[in-house]
């Protein structure tokens, strides 16, 4: 096995390895926090992820960044995988519209840019909660919890 593959079977392994912890770690904490919410209550912040459920302030945090980090790592497993098939790829698009390397090139930045701009959003979104609690509004809280 040449070198290249060793590095690109090692990322798929990592990779798969940071996806398995964050969804054990998602179902252990009940939630995520990106698409969760801090309040200003009177006195505190108060961390709920987006289940509703509310969390200590490091698990919410933890949460955040574990959850920013998949988009980088799904970008890295898509590009070794790519990585690994471009020999395939490329000898198999001869002719047509795209040629091989063309084809590979195309999808890598897809893959890229893809993964780039989500991770902006996440992290534009957690900071976001982060920096700019909601204020603590009983009524609204009554009728976000009613049945």
């Amino acid at each position: 096995m040449d070198r290249r593959t060793r590095i690109c079977l090692w990322i798929i392994l990592v990779g798969l390895g940071n996806f398995l912890a964050y969804s054990v770690l998602y179902w252990l904490i009940g939630g995520e926090a990106v698409n969760g919410r801090v309040e200003q209550w009177p006195g505190q912040v108060r961390y709920f992820l987006q289940t509703g459920r509310e969390a200590p302030r490091a698990v919410f945090f933890y949460s955040g960044v574990h959850s920013i980090s998949i988009w980088p790592t799904v970008a890295a497993i898509l590009l070794a995988m790519l990585t690994l098939a471009k020999d395939r790829i490329v000898s198999s698009m001869h002719s047509g519209v795209v040629r091989g390397r063309a084809m590979v090139t195309i999808l890598a930045v897809v893959i890229a840019l893809t993964a780039a701009l989500m991770t902006f959003v996440f992290i534009h979104q957690f900071t976001g909660h982060l920096n700019h609690p909601q204020a603590w509004d009983a009524a609204a809280r009554a009728v976000r919890l009613a049945p």
